[in-house]
């Protein structure tokens, strides 16, 4: 559906209308001027003198008229719904486009490729992977789909343990920094949130392919559409026998949404499936190369939305994941005598929210209240319980209850949002904590935004964190929640042909979380490390080469980006698992080309440094204290379109790079793959 704006005699023709996000600024009683920005751009909400009564002209204008295209991109890193040129902080957009070209087989691999964003890989393809942002943990991101936190509270190490294909995705939100305010207490660095197509006609993609160490894969999906309706369903399967001992896995996706539209309201349904069975080698101690992990999660979630100068938005969902943890894999030999039995976990979240956005002559208020559940059924983690369930003989339970407020002062050439989040969590008796939030951006001239922001964020520690205590790893019931500050400072330009984005940030931590150990030979503890300090930048460039140098040449796009990263760290001499081994220093570069007509080439590098130290150990044992080496990888992705097909091959690691990003877990080298789908 296609609608065009009229103001000023430039006329912007949205391509994708459906949701009406918009509809808020009708309700402004101003009039609204859209400037081309990213894609989707909304350079100011004017405040002329318009009747209130009046809402700005929607209609089709004559061919003569000046157009230009712009998509309609809302970006979340707000309570409001804004355009992304309105945004205060830095949000990194991947999109639908992005994901295709690029040698990946997971949401996790894409990610890789994101110079602001850790990746440390435990497995191949998304297996299991901790996510982390400017120099954070995988506990203090949230991970979100379609606006639903499913970051699981048991630990960070499957919150990516999510029912999503890639086929599925239209583009996924990166939100650097401190944002409790938008998204929750969990999002202490950041969040990332995963934002699934909305098919406009009903349309079918299958897709198969295979590779090395006997990789297989299947992914389909259907949409359906029907007036207001909307119903899509897609599944995938996707096995390896891995590319080392015990680093086989199989992983198995379904996931449902329902989509109901009228001009006056919205209901979001989505519910899905996602089974993991992995080996998991010397994931998490390398004394026991043979651990292996069956997980299990499932979520349901219905979201409404109404329109008008008072916009609700609420929102209910619950998600379960279950976790079967064998330090010892079901047929290993010599199994020694002091190990008592698998690791159950069963961890439920329940969430509700209301969201409400008034428009007036001031601007955008957001507010409303959120209340999150969680819980964990263990034989391990959690306090006692007098009555057993199954395998479960532990259990806790919290809940935290938030409000939060944010206006946003829109004019001509200015944003300026001011909010705050009231928290409290069960967990923390008779104590409520506010977190405030100040981002404001400039706009001098259309093609750059100039912004600054301060927010305030905490954490809850997870209850591996609180409870996880075996024969290598001891917990603390005592733990604080994690409190950051963060302050940060950035810019966004672009033309027709180059877009850059840079941004320096500082932040204080306090009481973070981390697992330590005293020497080599100790347990690893879970402890708060009194103060964490950290300074650094990011930087990006992007050049559309069709753009620049015409049709009838063979390059496409081209980018590059660095991310550099100083801690300074009250000194305690331990020995860090996570929190010290930041990543210091990331390069990435992607060029896309055509070979001849419809047969086209990409090629995706990266370079990383990473500071800290891991245990080196030799026959399963302890060793020395070594550093992490920089390395660098360097994947490419043929692809040919045959009407609508379209067939690839993928290598990965070309150059066979043996390296090694966590712990003792050497990561995989070459890797060719390949495979075709189909559009209907």
């Amino acid at each position: 559906m296609r609608k065009s704006i009229k103001s000023s005699g430039m006329v912007f023709r949205f391509k994708r209308f459906a949701r009406k996000k918009f509809s808020v600024f009708n309700s402004l009683g101003k009039a609204v001027t859209i400037g081309v920005l990213s894609g989707c751009a909304l350079a100011s909400a004017h405040a002329a003198s318009v009747n209130p009564k009046e809402k700005s002209e929607l209609q089709i204008t004559p061919d003569t008229l000046q157009e230009v295209e712009l998509d309609e991109i809302v970006v979340t890193a707000t309570k409001a719904d804004l355009p992304l040129n309105l945004a205060s902080k830095q949000v990194t957009l991947i999109t639908s486009i992005d994901i295709e070209r690029a040698p990946v087989r997971s949401i996790q691999d894409m990610l890789t490729h994101i110079a602001g964003v850790d990746v440390q890989q435990r497995g191949p393809h998304g297996v299991q992977a901790d996510i982390s942002l400017r120099g954070g943990t995988f506990d203090q991101v949230a991970i979100l789909l379609n606006g639903v936190n499913l970051s699981n509270p048991q630990t960070g190490h499957y919150s990516f343990d999510i029912p999503i294909n890639l086929s599925d995705i239209d583009h996924i939100e990166i939100v650097q920094g401190p944002s409790s305010l938008v998204y929750g207490a969990s999002a202490f660095a950041g969040g990332i949130n995963i934002i699934t197509k909305k098919d406009a006609h009903s349309n079918a993609f299958i897709e198969a392919g295979a590779g090395m160490h006997a990789l297989a894969e299947a992914e389909a999906r259907l949409a359906v559409k029907s007036q207001a309706w909307l119903n899509t369903i897609s599944a995938g399967y996707q096995r390896s026998d891995g590319y080392m001992d015990n680093s086989d896995y199989k992983i198995a996706n379904v996931l449902w949404q329902s989509q109901f539209r009228t001009n006056d309201a919205a209901i979001d349904i989505q519910a899905g499936f996602n089974d993991k069975k992995y080996g998991a080698n010397t994931f998490y101690s390398a004394t026991y190369p043979h651990q292996f992990d069956d997980t299990k999660s499932i979520f349901f979630s219905v979201k409404g939305e109404s329109t008008g100068k008072l916009k609700l938005m609420p929102q209910i969902y619950w998600s379960r994941h279950y976790d079967t943890f064998q330090l010892f894999r079901d047929g290993t030999l010599n199994i020694p005598a002091w190990y008592k039995g698998h690791n159950y976990h069963r961890s439920d979240v329940f969430g509700t929210n209301l969201n409400m956005q008034y428009a007036s002559k001031l601007g955008i208020t957001s507010f409303g209240a959120e209340m999150r559940n969680e819980g964990i059924l263990s034989n391990v983690l959690g306090k006692a319980m007098s009555d057993t369930i199954g395998n479960y003989t532990h259990s806790d339970n919290r809940t935290n209850i938030s409000f939060f407020a944010e206006h946003h002062f829109v004019f001509d050439r200015y944003t300026l949002s001011v909010g705050g989040l009231l928290n409290h969590n069960t967990a923390l008796p008779d104590q409520f904590s506010f977190y405030p939030a100040i981002n404001a951006s400039f706009r001098p001239i259309s093609e750059l935004r100039l912004y600054a922001s301060w927010n305030i964020a905490t954490r809850m520690p997870t209850f591996t964190e609180l409870y996880y205590t075996t024969q290598t790893h001891i917990g603390n019931t005592d733990l604080e929640a994690e409190r950051s500050e963060a302050f940060e400072v950035g810019l966004h330009y672009r033309k027709n042909i180059f877009r850059t984005d840079l941004a320096a940030f500082y932040m204080r931590g306090r009481n973070l979380i981390d697992w330590v150990k005293t020497s080599p030979d100790a347990l690893w503890e879970s402890r708060n490390h009194t103060k964490l300090d950290k300074t650094g930048f990011e930087a990006s460039v992007n050049l559309n080469l069709t753009e620049w140098l015409g049709s009838q040449q063979p390059l496409q796009t081209f980018s590059i980006g660095y991310m550099h990263i100083h801690q300074n760290l009250l000194k305690d001499e331990l020995i860090s698992n996570y929190a010290l081994n930041y990543l210091r220093n990331k390069f990435t570069a992607s060029l896309q080309h055509e070979i001849v007509k419809n047969l086209s080439l990409s090629w995706n590098f990266r370079w990383q440094d990473r500071v800290g130290t891991y245990v080196r150990y030799v026959d399963l044992k302890p060793a020395e204290t070594v550093h992490f080496k920089p390395f660098s990888v360097l994947d490419a992705k043929i692809a040919y379109q045959w009407k609508k097909m379209n067939f690839f091959v993928d290598a990965n690691n070309i150059f066979d790079k043996k390296y090694i990003d966590l712990g003792n877990i050497p990561q995989a080298g070459f890797w060719l793959s390949g495979g075709a789908n189909i559009r209907f």
